[in-house]
């Protein structure tokens, strides 16, 4: 028989399953830094106005058919095979490893509202993206089960409502903020001191200081089992549709179809407590195989599918 994990046993067995409750940061350890206090002094400040700046590629010579761009150094090196549910492996290990790899990762910082409108929930999370654009299509994944429902899903599931916000340089410790494994029923927008602004399409509130928000509806979810402990609850994926977007207007170009990444300065979310700046830039065309073939660059290369590939 099927057994149903509560709530503390949940934590026992997944710790990473409650990625923002009390217990989570001792188990997982993003931090790897004993005083972060004095790591953090000893670095230099925080640069103001970075120089964004378009480079060429690697090897803006490169043609098809010369595989990676490091001379084939990468093909010398040997790889280690990791099974997900390796005996003695806890999960906790498959998170820090997929966050860790998995990178950059836009960081959707999500706005939801209780049914009865009394409680707000503000919470970033990694776990999310674009799926489709026509209809917008975003998903969102959310650690543990219904049962044991963080406050964000919970609203989602009740109001099929939520706004998800971009996380800019210009607030992303106030972003940070939302994370903390405060009580139920205080307020993130109080302790972030970030400010809510009217929405449309949805009673949340989007966030006034992102530089582009979209209001969103629930179209369903998806519940998911661990393969190692059957019973236990592991995650929820949200799917939401895009009902409204909202830019910031001296970020949006006339056509209202192109945001200024130098205006939006997005943070991305990279392994531990580690985020990332988009600075350094570069452009390359997709290839078009008619135009590549006339030009020779496909001589030899049209072949049918070997072995091994």
């Amino acid at each position: 028989m099927t057994k149903n994990f509560g709530d503390d046993e949940q934590r026992a067995h997944d710790p990473s399953a409650h990625e923002q409750r009390a217990d989570s940061e001792k188990t997982i350890q993003r931090n790897p830094h004993p005083d972060f206090g004095k790591v953090q002094a000893s670095r230099p400040d925080w640069p103001e106005d970075p120089t964004r700046t378009f480079t060429k590629t690697k090897a803006p010579n490169w043609k098809p058919g010369h595989g990676g761009n490091d001379g084939g150094e990468s093909l010398k090196k040997q790889h280690v095979e990791i099974d997900p549910y390796a005996e003695g492996r806890p999960a906790a290990f498959n998170y820090k490893l997929m966050i860790s790899a998995i990178i950059p990762r836009f960081v959707g910082f999500i706005s939801t509202r209780s049914k009865d409108g009394i409680s707000t929930n503000l919470a970033p999370f990694s776990y999310t993206t674009v799926v489709n654009h026509d209809p917008p299509i975003f998903v969102v994944g959310y650690a543990g089960g219904y049962e044991n429902a963080k406050d964000s899903l919970k609203n989602l599931i009740d109001t099929n409502e939520c706004v998800i916000n971009v996380i800019s340089e210009h607030f992303v410790e106030a972003a940070n903020c939302t994370s903390i494994n405060a009580p139920y029923g205080v307020s993130e927008w109080a302790l972030s001191g970030l400010h809510p602004a009217p929405c449309t399409t949805v009673q949340a509130s989007r966030v006034k200081e992102a530089i582009f928000s979209v209001e969103g509806k629930l179209m369903e979810t998806k519940e998911f089992e661990s393969r190692a402990t059957p019973g236990k609850k592991t995650g929820v994926l949200a799917i939401i549709e895009g009902t409204r977007f909202w830019a910031r207007e001296d970020a949006i170009n006339e056509d209202r179809n192109a945001i200024d990444p130098a205006v939006l300065r997005p943070i991305s979310r990279l392994g531990g407590i580690t985020y990332g700046r988009t600075t350094g830039l570069f452009e390359i065309p997709r290839p078009d195989f008619e135009d590549s073939k006339k030009a020779g660059d496909l001589d030899h290369l049209i072949k049918p599918k070997a072995e091994g590939q």
